[in-house]
C-alpha cells in the first residue's frame, strides 16, 4: 500500500573547483537514511514494522562549461551546459536501499533515480541584477538498465527544472532571501526505446516551492542557507515536506573575492 511516513536525511557533501572563468568541476556524495510504514495496515490499527536503511548514497561527477560569462552592465546572462555523471556507490559498496519511491528528496537537484548509473546533459542560466539574483536550469537524464531477478528493467528517463529569485538585502553580510520553484518530471519514454517495466509507467511529476534565506557568517568566506521546500503539485509521485540548510566555504585567490558567474 501507500506508505504513511517516510523521511530521508541527506548530508550532502559538494566539491566544486572553478578551473577557468568558463570551466568547473564538481563533485558530490551523501548519505542517507529513510523510515517507512506502509499505510493500510497502519490506517486500520494494526500498526506494522517499520522499514529502516542506512548507508552511503549515490555519487555525482560534473563538469560544466561555461560558453557565455555575464555582463555586470547589459543584460547578458551566464548560460553553462552542463554534463554529469551519477553513479550509484552506496549499492555497490554499502548495500544502501532504494528509499520508498526511488528518488532521494527533490532537494538533491537533478534528482535522479537512486542505485542506479545515470547520464545528465543540462543548460543553466544565472543574471545579477542588483539587488536581485536569477537563476534557472533545465535537465534530462538518461538511467542505464538495471537488472532484478536476471531480467533487465528499463525505468523512465528524467527532466528536472529549477528557478530561483534572490533578493540580497545587505552584501556586506551576504544576507537575503529567496524563492525556490522545482520540478521532477518522469517521461513515459527511454532514449534508447525499451519499453519501460519499471517505476511510474504513464509517468510522473512533482511540483515543489521552497522559500529561504542565507547569510553570510562574520567576516569570513563561510556561507550558510535554510529553507523549507514543499511539494505544491504533483501526478502519481508523493507529496512531502522537506527542511534543508546548507553551508558553504569558498577558498578565493590570496588577495581577491569569489565572483559569482
Amino acid at each position: 500500500g501507500p506508505v504513511h511516513l517516510y523521511s530521508v536525511q541527506d548530508p550532502f557533501v559538494n566539491f566544486t573547483y572553478g578551473i577557468t572563468n568558463h570551466l568547473e568541476f564538481v563533485a558530490g556524495t551523501s548519505v542517507n537514511s529513510f523510515w517507512a510504514k506502509d499505510s493500510d495496515s497502519f490506517n486500520t490499527g494494526e500498526g506494522g514494522l517499520w522499514k529502516t536503511n542506512t548507508g552511503l548514497g549515490d555519487t555525482s561527477v560534473m563538469l560544466k562549461y561555461r560558453p557565455i560569462v555575464q555582463d555586470p552592465d547589459t543584460w547578458r546572462p551566464s548560460i553553462t551546459m552542463q554534463n554529469e555523471i551519477t553513479l550509484p556507490t552506496g549499492k555497490w559498496f554499502t548495500g544502501t536501499e532504494s528509499p520508498p519511491g526511488g528518488f532521494a528528496p527533490l532537494g538533491r537537484f537533478p534528482s535522479t533515480q537512486f542505485g542506479s548509473i545515470g547520464f545528465t546533459e543540462g543548460v543553466t542560466c544565472r543574471k545579477i541584477i542588483q539587488p536581485f539574483r536569477i537563476s534557472c536550469g533545465l535537465y534530462y537524464t538518461y538511467q542505464l538498465p538495471g537488472s532484478d531477478a536476471g531480467q533487465n528493467t528499463y525505468s523512465p528517463d528524467l527532466i528536472n527544472t529549477r528557478l530561483v529569485v534572490e533578493h540580497i538585502l545587505s552584501d556586506k553580510h551576504g544576507f537575503g532571501y529567496n524563492l525556490e520553484f522545482a520540478s521532477l518530471h518522469g517521461v513515459p519514454w527511454r532514449l534508447d526505446g525499451h519499453e519501460l517495466n519499471r517505476g511510474q509507467l504513464h509517468g510522473f511529476s512533482t511540483l515543489g516551492v521552497q522559500p529561504g534565506i542565507q547569510w553570510r557568517f562574520g567576516d569570513t568566506n563561510l556561507v550558510g542557507a535554510a529553507g523549507v521546500l514543499f511539494t505544491v503539485a504533483g501526478q502519481n509521485s508523493f507529496g512531502a515536506i522537506y527542511p534543508n540548510f546548507s553551508v558553504f566555504w569558498y577558498f578565493p585567490p590570496k588577495g581577491k573575492n569569489v565572483i559569482m558567474r
